[in-house]
């Protein structure tokens, strides 16, 4: 399963980034090969539809979660019609490392 978790740097140990339409990178982790992909979110910038962007970028990657901070309620309906599972995670000071940890668990 690819798992897309938004970062605030392109390395493991960058933080998880709570906005999830702006954040600065996105982090593609299939849990079946373990391979990590850094991308820099091209919509951090955008003045509007940064979310709904930023989903055609994650789904274009064939990602079936994505982790973040927080979502809009405009994501949210995006998400559910393409059956892509959201995670909040609260704890904006944990690393990637630490949420891939968490979601190889799972």
């Amino acid at each position: 399963m690819k798992i897309a978790i938004t970062s605030t740097g392109n390395s493991p140990d960058a933080t998880l980034d709570s906005r999830f339409g702006r954040c600065s990178y996105f982090v593609i982790y299939d849990t079946e090969s373990g391979s990590t992909e850094f991308i820099p979110n091209p919509n951090k910038q955008a003045m509007e539809g940064a979310g709904p962007a930023s989903i055609q970028l994650v789904a274009s990657k064939g990602v079936e979660k994505v982790v973040s901070g927080e979502f809009g309620a405009k994501v949210k309906a995006i998400f559910d019609s393409l059956k892509i599972q959201l995670v909040i995670v609260n704890d904006c000071n944990m690393t990637i490392n630490n949420i891939i940890e968490m979601v190889s668990k799972q």
